[in-house]
């Protein structure tokens, strides 16, 4: 609805971006009596966590750009009364590999006693898989003391301290390199490469890197939920956003997509957003504006100079197949496989490799990714003849590859990049992926991949990172402000990834918002 269609020429609220943080913001506004206009620029909400048909003529609606849950509290779902589900996978992860000549694997999940056993095929022994318990029930404690806090008031780096009330986690977390940690407390390369995934996953970043990024990262990665769970979208991830835009209308909040804002002008106390659409320019009047953009794009916006952007790293495809390929391990099902976390060339040596020759200007030879299936969880995404047919779709997401090295030739060095990263998975199958992918209505492959560049362009995420900028802590520092969300105008908050505690699908950013708002005005 645009803006000036409407009975208000001036909102208690102007957020900008109709993304999921944004649309938890409007949703928590309106509910609490709040006049609320959510400015959107593209013709539907969503943003990056939006689904979508990519292949011509197939009746497949995939999550295109985000694709798994694991941030969004359960909080937030039962105060804005979404129609929303998860899904748990029944397998965390599998990680082919070649051994003495043959190939095997290890299988996480299914049970203890079948995880425990997949360690002691891959590695002989009870060692590893021990190492893994310890490791990750420190982790499980952290998360569950951790991630209560994301919709509180930012803790201070002490408080948050005593609140984990573990000293040797704290050393590890948030103190030394995750590398350290790895490799103290693991011997196989491919099981320190496994748990290695998590801190990279959009993040370039090697396992000693002394900023910690990889921490902060892997820290994201292990605390969702309290648990460290990684769940499937019913529906896909537009399941949620469309679920969370009608929970904002029905609770008032006016969306207006096909709307630009371009500028804010504020005086700390009262604010005007100039918005574009294609009938021209307009402005509306608003006590708080809510910025669900990067910022950089806040910084544009209210006229001050831009952060410099950081680099996304990542290599998106999404596909369709006529059927799962067989593994060249035949002691594993397919539909096990790829339920969980495919893991491809990410052993502990590979990706250090892989982040070596990146770092060096070229991308790696053997590309490292993880892949997963989310039809075998969820198929409601499939048309009812796809889903008789056996049909099934394939997510993976490409590690290691910084946007500069697409800088020179982003299509050709997107297919260059797209050719190597399906050989290093063709060759843990006994049968050719091409073999098994979907064809569109005109006779083409059902594949489509999106480097940061692409995801610069198609979403406007800066250097095309899926975080808006490197992950923070989740404590407070000098100047972060009490919910992470402050900006140097005391009326113009930032409520996207690019906030304290931002990043993922988690609506943390925009709840937190929300509150600072809610607070202020002494709801």
């Amino acid at each position: 609805m645009p803006a000036h269609e409407g009975h208000h020429r001036s909102y208690d609220a102007v957020i900008v971006g109709g993304g999921h943080n944004g649309l938890v913001a409007a949703a928590y506004l309106a509910r609490a009596g709040r006049s609320v206009l959510v400015l959107e620029r593209l013709g539907n909400t969503g943003g990056a966590a939006v689904s979508t048909r990519p292949f011509a003529g197939v009746d497949a609606r995939l999550s295109r750009y985000s694709y798994l849950v694991s941030l969004l509290p359960k909080k937030i779902v039962r105060d804005l009364g979404l129609d929303f589900r998860v899904r748990t996978r029944n397998v965390s992860s599998y990680t082919p590999v070649e051994r003495d000549g043959r190939p095997t694997g290890l299988l996480v999940g299914g049970g203890e006693r079948r995880t425990r056993e997949a360690f002691a095929r891959l590695t002989g022994g009870e060692r590893e898989y021990q190492a893994w318990q310890r490791f990750y029930d420190m982790t499980g404690r952290v998360a569950q003391r951790i991630f209560p806090t994301l919709t509180e008031p930012l803790p201070t780096r002490d408080e948050l301290r005593l609140r984990v009330d573990d000293e040797e986690a704290w050393r590890v977390l948030f103190e030394e390199p995750i590398g350290a940690a790895v490799e103290d407390r693991f011997a196989d390369d491919l099981v320190r490469g496994v748990v290695l995934t998590d801190a990279l996953i959009g993040t370039f970043a090697d396992a000693h890197d002394p900023s910690l990024k990889q921490n902060r990262c892997f820290l994201y990665h292990v605390i969702g939920g309290g648990t460290g769970a990684w769940d499937v979208p019913v529906g896909g991830m537009g399941a949620l956003t469309d679920a969370l835009a009608t929970a904002a209308r029905d609770a008032g909040a006016v969306l207006a997509t096909g709307h630009e804002a371009v500028r804010i002008d504020t005086d700390g106390s009262a604010a005007e957003v100039t918005y574009r659409t294609a009938d021209g320019e307009g402005a509306v009047a608003a006590r708080h504006v809510l910025v669900n953009a990067s910022p950089q794009q806040l910084a544009v916006l209210t006229g001050d100079q831009p952060p410099t952007p950081a680099e996304g790293a990542q290599l998106k495809v999404n596909m369709l197949l006529k059927r799962l390929p067989r593994l060249r391990d035949s002691e594993v099902d397919p539909r096990e496989a790829f339920a969980g976390t495919f893991h491809v060339a990410e052993g502990y040596q590979e990706l250090a490799t892989a982040h070596a020759q990146a770092a060096a200007g070229r991308l790696p030879t053997a590309p490292p990714s993880e892949i997963y299936c989310h039809s075998l969880t969820d198929p409601s995404i499939l048309g009812p003849d796809l889903v008789e047919q056996g049909y099934q779709t394939l997510t993976l997401f490409g590690l290691h590859t910084p946007a500069r090295l697409f800088d020179r030739d982003n299509d050709a060095v997107r297919d260059e990049l797209l050719k190597s990263t399906l050989a290093q998975l063709d060759a843990h199958l006994a049968e050719p992926l091409a073999d098994c992918l979907a064809t569109d209505a005109d006779g083409r492959p059902c594949i489509e991949a999106k480097t940061p560049l692409d995801l610069e362009r198609d979403l406007r995420l800066p250097g095309g990172n899926i975080f808006h900028r490197e992950l923070s802590w989740p404590y407070a520092q000098e100047g972060t402000g009490r919910w992470g969300v402050e900006t140097r105008h005391a009326n113009v908050l930032l409520c996207g990834a690019g906030a304290v505690r931002g990043g993922g699908v988690s609506g943390v950013p925009g709840h937190n918002a929300a509150m600072a708002v809610l607070e202020e005005l002494g709801d």
